[in-house]
């Protein structure tokens, strides 16, 4: 499997804890945690949960009712040797996030999705992830899903990295600089639209959508040469422009907050 390869290839504990990684982590656990509302009882559903940063952050913050749902078996097993490692009882399942039938319906206060939509390119698997999601989430619970944005691609792989003629004349970016991905991609990018779009195909209410790591990913040079006093500084105005329409579209990803209604 091309994406199994990949995450055996790449070392996604490393870009977690980087800076620009940390950013990342620093704001979404804000708004987990806001959902969350020390509210331990509640029943939280990792699914691409990768190597565990959420999930056992989550578990020691005092959620103990976690579980997670990871495809790539290189992941799940740096997931369970820090589990074993920590004596931390999280069930942690491989699983594929358009098929959650392992799951009864409506069991989950909160349903996270951070990682399967990256990987996703036809509309109707991204449609099949949401309508999973929505069928293991308690009514009234809520659903987080992460996308990574198109204008990030862009930016930094078409322009920054000098790609973007090589793009056009390939044909892989449009006329209003929308990027057209095909099946060997491992990655795929969307606009606010595209992603407004799935959630009415698959009758989910936004609570709210946010840019976690704003301009981060572009700069990253220069936010691992910052002091640390410097460093928690940034990471507090990414958190205060993260809900910022206005530059919702070039973060790097995005947080959609969606609740089962």
């Amino acid at each position: 499997m091309k994406l199994e390869e990949y995450y055996n290839k790449f070392n996604e504990e490393k870009r977690l804890l980087s800076r620009h990684g940390q950013v990342e982590f620093f704001v979404t656990m804000n708004y987990i945690l806001e959902i969350l509302d020390n509210d331990y009882s509640k029943k939280i559903l990792d699914v691409g949960a990768g190597t565990g940063r959420y999930s056992i952050s989550l578990f020691e913050q005092g959620y103990k009712n976690v579980t997670a749902v990871e495809l790539c078996k290189p992941n799940i097993g740096q997931f369970k040797a820090k589990l074993k490692k920590n004596n931390y009882d999280i069930p942690v399942y491989q699983g594929n996030a358009i098929d959650l039938s392992k799951f009864e319906d409506h069991q989950f206060d909160v349903t996270l999705i951070f990682g399967p939509m990256y990987h996703l390119h036809s509309e109707e698997d991204k449609i099949k992830v949401l309508e999973e999601a929505k069928r293991v989430t308690k009514v009234g619970g809520y659903i987080l899903v992460a996308y990574v944005m198109n204008d990030y691609s862009i930016v930094s792989y078409g322009f920054i990295d000098n790609h973007i003629l090589e793009c056009v004349d390939k044909g892989e970016v449009d006329s209003s600089f929308h990027t057209r991905m095909n099946e060997d991609d491992l990655y795929d990018y969307v606009r606010v639209e595209d992603i407004d779009n799935l959630n009415k195909r698959a009758s989910l209410s936004r609570v709210d959508i946010i840019g976690v790591d704003g301009p981060t990913d572009y700069i990253r040079q220069v936010i691992n040469k910052m002091d640390e006093k410097t460093f928690e500084l940034y990471k507090n105005y990414c958190l205060i422009i993260s809900k910022r329409k206005d530059m919702i579209g070039c973060s790097s990803h995005t947080l959609d907050i969606l609740k089962n209604i």
